[in-house]
C-alpha cells in the first residue's frame, strides 16, 4: 500500500460523491487562497503553497506526474511572490497590464505545442494515467504563468483553457471536488479577463 493512499480514501459523502482527505484539503485551501488573493492579502502565498503541496501529493498517487511536477513550479513562484510582497510591507501595488503581440502569441503557441509533445512522450515512458492531457495542462499552465508574471492580460485566456481541460480530467480520475474547484477557478478567470480589459493608464498598451 502506498504511503499516499490515505489521501485518496473516502472519509465522507456529499451529494452521493465520496470525498477523500485530499479532495477536502485541496478544495478548502484552494478557495481560501483565491479569496485571500482577491483581498490582496499576503497570506494567499503560504496558503497557496500548502494547496500546491496537497495537490502535488494527490497527483503523484494518481500518477499524474506532470501535474505533480507543475506544483513544484508554483511553489517556487509562490515563495518568490511572498518575498516580493514582504519587501513592500505586504501591500499590493497598482500596476498596468499589457497586451501580447501576434508574434508573442505565435511563439507561445509553438512553445506550448513543443512542451506538450516532449512531456507527452515523458509521461508515456513513466506510464502516467493521462499522458496527453497531463502534458497539455502543464504546457499551457507554464505559458499562462509566464504571461501572468509579465502582467499580460492574455494570461487569463491561457488559464481559462487550462481549467476547461482540467475539469473533465479530474472528474474522470475520481476527484470531483478538485474538478469543482477548477470550475470555480474558471469563473474567476473569466472575471479576471474582463477586469484586466478595462481601460489602462496611458503608456500601458502592448
Amino acid at each position: 500500500m502506498s504511503l499516499l493512499a490515505p489521501l485518496l480514501e473516502p472519509v465522507t459523502t456529499v451529494l452521493g460523491m465520496p470525498l477523500s482527505i485530499g479532495d477536502l484539503a485541496g478544495f478548502a485551501t484552494g478557495l481560501i487562497c483565491v479569496w485571500l488573493t482577491t483581498r490582496s492579502h499576503i497570506a494567499n502565498f503560504p496558503v497557496g503553497i500548502v494547496n500546491c503541496v496537497i495537490l502535488g501529493l494527490v497527483f503523484v498517487e494518481l500518477r499524474l506526474f506532470s501535474d505533480a511536477g507543475l506544483q513544484i513550479v508554483f511553489i517556487t513562484m509562490g515563495l518568490i511572490g511572498w518575498r516580493a510582497w514582504l519587501r513592500h510591507g505586504g501591500d499590493a501595488t497598482e500596476l498596468p497590464v499589457f497586451r501580447s503581440s501576434g508574434r508573442e502569441w505565435l511563439l507561445l503557441a509553438l512553445t506550448a505545442a513543443l512542451v506538450t509533445l516532449l512531456l507527452w512522450q515523458l509521461m508515456l515512458w513513466a506510464k502516467g494515467s493521462a499522458p496527453l492531457m497531463d502534458a497539455l495542462i502543464t504546457a499551457m499552465s507554464l505559458c499562462a504563468q509566464w504571461l501572468l508574471n509579465q502582467r499580460r492580460r492574455d494570461s487569463w485566456l491561457w488559464w481559462i483553457a487550462v481549467d476547461v481541460v482540467s475539469i473533465p480530467l479530474y472528474f474522470s480520475r475520481g476527484l470531483p471536488l478538485i474538478a469543482i474547484l477548477y470550475a470555480v477557478f474558471l469563473l474567476l478567470c473569466i472575471r479576471g479577463w474582463f477586469a484586466w480589459n478595462k481601460p489602462q493608464p496611458a503608456g500601458a498598451a502592448a
